[in-house]
């Protein structure tokens, strides 16, 4: 499979066009490598809500750059320490949780991106610097060109301040987090429902409006072509390891 050029994703999403990929709970470069053979955009790897460490978070970063696929590293949580380790192991960018108002965001591009678009601490001796070769002269332009900042809208909270949070330059995806806004919204896990679905709706209009790249989480592919409907772009589509445990659910009910 063909090597990603870190930068290629966020000019896929500039261009219009629609991404797919994973979350990835599973620390294995042998399930990264298949997504590239598989012809996945992107995969999400998770540090939130899954198991892998930042070691092994670099490994699979390399891993999916190898293979054609665009690493993004969902931090666990808007703080500059681990924004700034996922965007210094070479990530592709940064999925932030609990966005809920414009200043969240700001913090997030403040950690995301260097001078004069936010603070990120300098070092050029980093895998994002190519380990200092050539100087790595053009280090910090190039990570603020390439490098993409995502940030998830989880909660009425966010959704009723989503016209500042837009406000905010250096976010590239406002990302609807379907679960925690129907948790939000009195339907926990029921995302479906038609009270999650109209303020997906309702949120993405707004923010197509304004010229906004919108992703969104999909639990099948019926969902995801709905949300792609919605004017979904960047589009997470299942996790990993149940994507896996299903396909053989199907092989063993099937022969069995």
């Amino acid at each position: 499979m063909p090597k990603t050029i870190r930068g290629e994703l966020k000019k896929k999403l500039q261009a219009g066009e629609v991404v797919v990929g994973p979350f990835t709970i599973v620390p294995s470069a042998t399930m990264i490598d298949a997504l590239g053979y598989a012809g996945m955009d992107f995969c999400i790897l998770d540090t939130e809500h899954g198991p892998l460490s930042m070691e092994t978070v670099t490994d699979l970063v390399i891993a999916a750059q190898g293979t054609g696929v665009a690493p993004i590293v969902r931090v666990g949580g808007n703080e500059e320490w681990p924004i700034l380790r996922a965007l210094d192991i070479g990530a592709d960018g940064v999925q932030v949780p609990q966005i809920n108002q414009k200043s969240d965001a700001e913090k997030v591009v403040h950690a995301a991106k260097y001078a004069p678009m936010g603070e990120r601490g300098v070092s050029v001796f980093t895998r994002a610097g190519n380990y200092y070769k050539d100087d790595a002269v053009d280090h910090p332009a190039r990570q603020n060109e390439e490098t993409m900042t995502v940030v998830h809208i989880e909660g009425q909270k966010g959704l009723n301040n989503l016209e500042e949070i837009m406000t905010v330059d250096g976010i590239d995806v406002l990302f609807l987090g379907p679960y925690d806004i129907s948790q939000s919204l009195g339907v926990p896990g029921d995302v479906r429902s038609k009270i999650v679905e109209d303020a997906l709706k309702e949120a993405a209009e707004k923010a197509r409006a304004q010229g906004r790249v919108i992703g969104s989480y999909a639990k099948d592919v019926e969902m995801g072509k709905w949300l792609i409907d919605l004017g979904v772009q960047y589009l997470s589509i299942n996790v990993d390891a149940t994507i896996y445990m299903q396909a053989c659910e199907g092989i063993a009910r099937a022969l069995k």
